[in-house]
């Protein structure tokens, strides 16, 4: 499995609606990409190494697929219109990682960790 991260980075001034992306925006892309997107989650940044520090990054959106090809053959024909929404929430500077997920994780309500994936 793999992982599309879209890392949104923090800067003076810079706008971001949270509300707007994650209530329109992604799941506007989830519906475009269809089946082949696995998952979706979003992260609102709250501070940096420092308690009370600002956060490197305002948020990240994160998308997941069985693999590389499978996400550039579902976002491709769906790239305009997912990239013309962006100025609707930010105009923030975009950072984009790819990553292999080797482990996806979660607790049960006894505690013990699940692997998910991987």
């Amino acid at each position: 499995m793999i992982k599309v991260s879209v890392m949104y980075k923090n800067a003076a001034g810079c706008r971001f609606d949270m509300d707007y992306y994650c209530k329109t925006h992604i799941p506007m892309v989830r519906d475009r990409l269809g089946a082949a997107c696995k998952g979706i989650a979003v992260d609102k940044g709250l501070s940096g190494e420092e308690p009370g520090s600002s956060p490197s990054y305002i948020a990240m959106g994160h998308l997941f697929f069985d693999s590389p090809e499978a996400f550039q053959a579902s976002f491709g024909p769906q790239a305009e219109v997912i990239l013309a929404d962006v100025p609707n929430y930010t105009d923030a500077e975009i950072v984009l990682q790819m990553s292999e997920v080797m482990i996806n994780a979660s607790r049960s309500e006894a505690g013990e960790l699940r692997l998910h994936g991987g």
